[in-house]
């Protein structure tokens, strides 16, 4: 029997990496919102003080980018005087965009090897290479630590706002380690949450006093309702469960740790249970395939496991800049498929269609931001991509597609053929 330990972490919204992916999302929603053809790179850097964006944008929207920057920061919580150094009413906002580079957006605007159709003339917006991934352990199809550790770091950030726990500041941090056996699993060993405080606590002063209220606290509004409804649950009493390890955190936030955009691409995919690609998501327009085709694969793999064809399936796409074909495209399934990795790949190429412009068309990821009224990209940018019900994401709606998938694999064994 194969025993092991798996650990995956979660960052609530006020982590300064998590600020810049919002920001760098919502400026993207903002301009989708206005013109569903612009192109946009846009990467926030955080720090004391100090908000600026950068990147390139091309587009006909015309957006207030500081008034939009101050909004989103103050949403999180970082304004008025428990903002510690960095305040949504005063830090400064510094905008450096420019326009998309000529070089790439021909290639884009159109493929080098389009014959006509009008899918083929969109070519991928970037060079590299996207990885999607599913398995059956949850019913969102994700992983279970990565899952738990999104649970317990939107609660954790629910409570701070609706105000049952008055003393949590925006930043936080939470990890899971989930024990398998045979690749199943059958245990929470450890939960550990990292929780930005004001100086005092509920009347209380002295560190060891802070941190044995915040971790009761903690466990009762966090942990047990966040984990509920699981059938595998944690307990005081076999689960590890760490509060705050260094005593106490109330210097957090940008005034205590800089932030960009992109470093958190662990916490947006699988929790580093599946690998990932080269580019992160937030702030790229949909012809970027960093993005886009990485929800494209997601979307793939979500349907090989609801379909049953494999119970855990890994699915690598690769782009060239300014083609619209995939270069190539490998399914993995870790000897949980009903056929073989080759037979897999075979279907996915014949059921899927995988260039950037076919990917924008069947998710409507250009008008996003337009039907959800003005805002959708945003929320994207905290707490994972992927398997959020919550947020109604097309490249989680696998239900038909799956049913075909089922329905090709039946009348190829009807034919006397494997899938």
């Amino acid at each position: 029997m194969s025993r092991y330990v798996f650990t995956s972490e979660s960052v609530t919204e006020g982590h300064p990496d998590k600020i810049c992916d919002q920001v760098s999302d919502a400026v993207l929603d903002a301009l989708l919102a206005q013109d569903s053809s612009s192109r946009v790179a846009c990467e926030p850097v955080v720090n004391t003080g100090l908000c600026m964006i950068t990147g390139e944008v091309t587009s006909k929207a015309q957006v207030d980018f500081i008034h939009l920057v101050r909004d989103v920061i103050r949403e999180i919580g970082y304004s008025g005087a428990r903002a510690g150094g960095f305040d949504a009413n005063s830090c400064a906002v510094l905008v450096a965009l420019d326009q998309q580079s000529p070089d790439i957006a021909q290639g884009v605007d159109e493929a080098d090897d389009h014959e006509g159709d009008p899918l083929d003339k969109v070519g991928a917006g970037d060079q590299g290479i996207m990885f999607g991934y599913a398995c059956n352990e949850t019913p969102e199809l994700m992983p279970l630590p990565i899952s738990l550790a999104h649970r317990l770091a939107k609660r954790l950030a629910e409570v701070r706002h609706n105000g049952s726990l008055e003393y949590l500041l925006p930043d936080g941090k939470t990890q899971v380690s989930v024990v398998y056996e045979n690749d199943k699993p059958v245990a929470i060993d450890t939960i550990l949450i990292s929780t930005q405080h004001t100086a005092e606590v509920a009347g209380i002063s002295d560190e060891q006093g802070i941190r044995e209220r915040i971790t009761e606290d903690l466990w009762t509004h966090v942990v047990e309702p966040a984990t509920a409804d699981l059938a595998l649950k944690p307990s005081r009493e076999a689960t590890k469960y760490l509060v705050n390890p260094t005593g106490k955190f109330v210097v957090g936030g940008p005034q205590g740790d800089a932030g960009l955009t992109g470093r958190k691409i662990i916490v947006d995919t699988y929790g580093g249970y599946a690998r990932h690609g080269g580019g992160a998501f937030s702030g790229k327009d949909p012809t970027k395939v960093d993005r886009s085709a990485a929800y494209a694969a997601r979307y793939v793999a979500k349907c090989l496991v609801a379909s049953g064809l494999a119970e855990r399936a890994e699915v690598q796409l690769s782009y060239a800049i300014g083609v619209a074909k995939p270069v190539s495209i490998l399914v993995e399934s870790f000897g949980t498929g009903k056929v073989s990795n080759a037979e897999l790949t075979e279907l996915v190429q014949e059921h899927f269609d995988l260039r950037p412009g076919a990917i924008i068309e069947t998710f409507g990821l250009r008008n996003l931001p337009q039907q959800r009224g003005g805002r959708f990209y945003q929320d994207t940018a905290a707490y994972g991509h992927f398997g959020r019900n919550d947020l109604k994401a097309p490249w989680e709606d696998v239900a038909a597609k799956s049913e075909e998938l089922v329905k090709a694999e039946a009348k190829r064994i009807k034919q006397g053929a494997t899938v």
